[in-house]
């Protein structure tokens, strides 16, 4: 499905108020996207709620006929990341390991406000296994494959891969997803979404399977920027009004050229040059700056940064009992953070606070960063599943700018740039923490000048 076929959640809510479509309606028609054999449904989900969410939708549609409609997510089907817990479910975390864990007690936080605003939850989707990679491979499950180039199976993205999937093929109107390194924006850019990760300390995370909890956020992947504030909002317990175009002239953007380009493909370089050459032309001012701290990462993060390190604390003991069922390449990562000792941790945790404010510093003039979400089009699933060169480098490189914005400690929308046919792109829309409202304006304001 292109975004032009995929309506937003402001459309269904006025086609549900119209009477033209009933929750019911909605839900059997995802239903039935998820069951295809012909989909990729089977791989995009690891459980699917198909009573629950017949009775929901009818609940639903009797709340409305009584005028009680709970916020814009009445009615809809949603997908939820199965690293968070809904109450009765396993959270299986993408994982063997916890294939026969005891049932969750109760809703994460998140998944909680979601069913308090009315959301259809669908089912849990896949994911990498403990939300450790930014590819979406997992040995255990299944991989999904992203909408574009179908024949030949690209990757969705991680670690959010069935979420991805799950929206871009009709199967769920949004995905509540994690990102840690880019887990929201990766796939949001391999599947043609918008995806919003906000300042990690917004969205409470109790309920959810931790891999950084310094850095995890939770956010959602959906069709528009408006989408995605109206999910933010609820996640987040806020009341707020819905994104405002801001004029063109108004906005002074800074395109990054440190790092971010590197090892771009010429499908991506082209892409965002387009983009950001058709923004100016409607009066944005875009300034190309360099941020030399982002050279300075590699030697932060040498011993495997906060990540390797917090999702050690995670899962030594699991691994000294269960070692042999997790995805080798994801133990590879986690045994990184045996390198760090009280002493590394503690000097990384104060170098990074130092990084921010000099990044910060420099951003001060902007009203948000641009750059490639990632720099390349989605690889090709089998030649990533035969190559552990191939898997690492991949890794490694779709990474690299999504996790610039988590260890700033910031947020960051994912736009699609690209052109209606082509390989997706995602445009990089950040800011530093605390920004997220201001961010969506400006997200909400490109969304409306990008030519696609």
């Amino acid at each position: 499905m292109t975004t032009r076929e995929r309506p937003s959640v402001l459309e269904l809510q006025r086609q549900l108020n119209a009477g033209e479509t009933t929750s019911e309606e909605l839900i059997e028609q995802a239903l039935a996207r998820i069951a295809d054999p012909e989909g990729e449904g089977s791989r995009a989900f690891t459980a699917v709620w198909a009573d629950q969410a017949r009775a929901a939708a009818r609940a639903s549609d009797t709340l409305r006929a009584a005028g009680l409609a709970r916020s814009e997510l009445e009615g809809l089907p949603i997908s939820v990341k199965d690293l968070f817990d809904v109450a009765g479910k396993v959270t299986r975390a993408g994982s063997a390991v916890r294939r026969d864990a005891p049932p969750a007690e109760r809703h994460a936080t998140a998944v909680e406000r979601l069913v308090r605003a009315g959301a259809v939850l669908i089912g849990h989707t896949n994911m990498t296994e403990f939300a450790f990679s930014g590819l979406g491979l997992n040995p255990h499950y299944g991989t999904p494959s992203s909408p574009w180039d179908r024949a030949r199976r690209r990757i969705p993205g991680g670690s959010s891969s069935g979420a991805g999937v799950s929206v871009a093929d009709g199967m769920a109107v949004a995905a509540l997803g994690t990102d840690t390194g880019g887990s929201i924006r990766i796939p949001s850019a391999f599947c043609g979404l918008t995806g919003f990760k906000p300042t990690a300390a917004r969205i409470p995370s109790q309920g959810a399977f931790p891999l950084s909890t310094t850095l995890d956020s939770s956010g959602p992947l959906a069709t528009t920027v408006d989408c995605c504030a109206i999910i933010d909002a609820i996640l987040a317990d806020e009341q707020r009004p819905l994104p405002r175009a801001l004029p063109a002239s108004e906005l002074r953007l800074a395109l990054v050229q440190t790092l971010v380009f590197e090892g771009a493909d010429d499908h991506v370089r082209l892409t965002i040059e387009r983009a950001v050459d058709h923004l100016r032309k409607q009066g944005v001012t875009i300034d190309e700056i360099e941020i030399p701290e982002f050279l300075e990462l590699a030697d932060i993060n040498r011993k495997g940064g906060i990540v390797c390190a917090e999702a050690y604390s995670v899962h030594r003991d699991i691994l000294a009992q269960q070692g042999e069922q997790y995805d080798p390449r994801v133990v590879s990562r986690i045994l990184r953070g045996k390198e760090s000792d009280a002493a590394d941790y503690i000097e990384l945790m104060s170098r990074r606070q130092q990084w921010i404010a000099a990044v910060e510093a420099r951003l001060r003039h902007y009203d948000a960063l641009l750059m490639p979400t990632v720099p390349v089009v989605a690889p090709i699933i089998a030649e990533l599943e035969a190559s552990d060169e191939a898997y690492f480098k991949a890794n490694s490189l779709i990474l690299r700018n999504p996790g610039i914005i988590n260890f700033l400690d910031g947020c960051a929308l994912s736009l699609p740039c690209h052109r209606i046919g082509e390989a997706p792109v995602g445009l990089m829309v950040a800011g530093p923490g605390y920004t997220d409202d201001h961010i969506l304006d400006v997200g909400r304001s490109l969304e409306g000048m990008l030519e696609r």
